[in-house]
């Protein structure tokens, strides 16, 4: 049975839902997620494009590479999403955002050719030095 998740920013502004399972969850290294975030590394789960939608708000967008568009909060500037073109029929969304994060642990890490070296973080699972899509 899949499941109804919804989440949203700090501030409230954006809400969002989609049904679909929670799976294909990674920590990305790459320093986009680092310098978008302000964060060490980001967590993402992938959900089918079509089964999300925002339901409170409309967020701001950002291209932040040629492929890659990041959804955020215009208010509070949270990231909570990401479409990138080299995959558009999904949609990735900030696991940390999601109103029930426990429920997603990450099952892989991604890009760690860009992982910063002093960082050690569930060392047991399997690693991509980029992200195969």
């Amino acid at each position: 049975m899949t499941q109804r998740h919804t989440g949203g920013c700090h501030c409230g502004q954006l809400r969002y839902a989609f049904t679909a399972p929670l799976r294909d969850i990674a920590h990305c290294h790459c320093s986009i997620c680092r310098r978008t975030s302000g964060g060490i590394v980001t967590t993402w789960l992938t959900v089918p494009r079509a089964s999300f939608q925002w339901t409170a708000g409309q967020p701001g967008a950002y291209a932040s590479s040629s492929s890659c568009t990041r959804y955020f909060c215009r208010t509070c500037g949270c990231q909570l999403a990401l479409f990138t073109a080299l995959s558009p029929d999904s949609l990735d969304v900030t696991v940390a955002t999601l109103d029930e994060a426990g429920q997603a642990p990450a099952d892989r890490h991604i890009w760690v050719s860009s992982r910063l070296p002093w960082l050690q973080l569930d060392p047991q699972l399997p690693e991509e030095d980029e992200e195969i899509l």
